[in-house]
């Protein structure tokens, strides 16, 4: 049996925590800055966690 792959995509953007959930950045915040104000920029600066309902596919890409 082969060993499983981990998606390279998804370990480009996913870090788990100490306590297993899973961080991830904020999208939005890559180009066409101008038109969007300083604290949304500043909010979307900041890492966020994946969402419950969508940690079980996470894992799943990271063969956690």
């Amino acid at each position: 049996m082969p060993k499983v792959k981990t998606k390279s995509g998804a370990k480009k953007r996913f870090k788990l925590t100490g306590s297993g959930k899973i961080k991830r950045k904020h999208a939005f915040k890559s180009h066409i800055l101008t038109k969007k104000e300083t604290k949304q920029k500043r909010n979307l600066t900041h890492m966020g966690l994946v969402d419950k309902s969508d940690e079980k596919n996470v894992k799943h890409m990271l063969n956690i």
